[in-house]
C-alpha cells in the first residue's frame, strides 16, 4: 500500500463518487488507494466502503477546513456536487469554490470535477424559447457548474473536467413505460425527435478512474461522456425488445411537462428541451469510442436495461 497515491473522492456514498470509488477498489493493481469523504462517516453505505478497503473521512461541501484536512497528502480528487439536495445554485457555486481553494492549499495534483454545458451558450437569456429561471439561468444544475470551472482553472488547480450527462438510472423514477387502458404500453419522453444521450451512472466513475489511470494527459482538458445516444423511439424499441411486446414513443410537448407542477418540473422541461434542440452538439462532444477508451466496460442502454430488468417486472 506504501507506493500507491491516495484519490479523495468527494460524494463517495453517491452515485458518481461511489462508482469511481468501487472501480479503483476492484482492481488490485489500481495503484491508488481510496479516501471516501462523506459528511456521515456510520452510514451504511460508508461502512461498506470501508469494508471494501477505503479510508473513510468526514469531510462537508460547505465546510473549506474539513475539506483541506481531507485533502492533505492525496495525489488526485474527485469532485461532485448535488444541486438536487438544496436547489440552490449559489449553494453549489460556493462548494465548489470551497472544493477548489481546498485543493489548491491540500496541493492536489490532478482534480476531476464533474460539470454541464452552459446552457445559455446555445439559448441566451434573451431567447423565448424556453422561460429564464432564477433570473439567470436557462437550466441551474447545468448552468451553474459551467460557470464554476473557471473557479478551478483560476486557483490553479491541475484539473480534467468531465462533462457527464442523463442517468439512465432516472427512467424507473420519472419516464418508465405506462401500461394505456387498451393494454398498450407507452413510453413519454419530451425528447421531440432529438437523441437523448444516456449513461449508466457508474459508468461515470469508472471513466473518472479510466482518466486517472492515465496520469496527467487529460489535465486542462475537457472530456465529455455518454453510453449511448438514442432517440425517444430508440429507447422504446429497446424496452420493447426487453419486455417482448411492443412499446410505443410518445414525445412530450416541452411547455407541457414544465406545466406538470412537481418539484424541479420548469427546470427539467428546459433542460430535455437543450438536450432535444441541440442534440447534434451536445452528441457531436461525446465521442462514444473514445470514452470507451477510457471506460473498456462501458454499458449501452440495453445492457443497462438488462441490469435493471427487475424495476420494470410490474408493468
Amino acid at each position: 500500500m506504501a507506493d500507491k497515491q491516495t484519490i479523495a473522492v468527494a460524494g463517495a456514498t453517491g452515485a458518481q463518487g461511489g462508482g469511481l470509488a468501487r472501480a479503483i477498489l476492484a482492481d488490485p493493481d489500481s495503484g491508488f488507494r481510496v479516501r471516501a469523504l462523506t459528511r456521515n462517516p456510520g452510514s451504511d453505505k460508508a461502512r461498506e466502503l470501508a469494508g471494501l478497503g477505503a479510508e473513510v473521512v468526514q469531510a462537508d461541501l460547505d465546510d473549506e477546513a474539513s475539506l483541506v484536512q481531507a485533502f492533505e497528502g492525496a495525489y488526485g480528487a474527485f469532485f461532485v456536487t448535488n444541486f438536487w439536495e438544496h436547489v440552490s445554485p449559489d449553494r453549489e457555486y460556493a462548494q465548489a469554490a470551497n472544493l477548489a481553494r481546498a485543493a489548491k492549499t491540500a496541493g492536489i495534483e490532478h482534480a476531476i470535477w464533474s460539470t454541464l454545458e452552459d446552457t445559455r451558450e446555445a439559448i441566451p437569456l434573451d431567447d423565448d424559447r424556453m422561460p429564464t429561471l432564477m433570473e439567470k439561468y436557462k437550466v441551474p444544475h447545468f448552468d451553474v457548474k459551467a460557470e464554476a470551472n473557471a473557479l478551478f482553472t483560476e486557483a490553479g488547480v491541475p484539473t480534467t473536467f468531465l462533462q457527464t450527462t442523463f442517468y439512465w438510472e432516472n427512467i424507473p423514477s420519472f419516464f418508465p413505460p405506462k401500461r394505456q387502458d387498451d393494454g398498450s404500453l407507452v413510453l413519454a419522453m419530451p425528447m421531440a425527435d432529438g437523441r437523448l444521450s444516456g449513461i449508466a451512472v457508474e459508468d461515470i466513475g469508472r471513466t473518472a478512474y479510466g482518466i486517472f489511470k492515465r496520469g496527467k494527459d487529460f489535465v486542462g482538458e475537457t472530456v465529455s461522456i455518454a453510453g449511448e445516444h438514442l432517440t425517444g423511439a430508440e429507447y422504446a424499441d429497446a424496452f420493447a425488445e426487453l419486455l417482448g411486446e411492443p412499446v410505443h414513443y410518445y414525445p412530450v410537448p416541452f411547455d407541457g411537462f414544465r406545466a406538470a407542477g412537481f418539484p424541479g418540473a420548469e427546470e427539467m422541461g428546459n433542460m430535455f428541451q437543450y438536450y432535444a434542440e441541440f442534440d447534434d452538439e451536445f452528441t457531436g462532444r461525446r465521442d462514444l469510442a473514445k470514452v470507451r477508451e477510457l471506460n473498456p466496460r462501458l454499458k449501452t442502454f440495453a445492457e443497462w436495461l438488462a441490469d435493471h430488468k427487475d424495476a420494470f417486472a410490474s408493468l
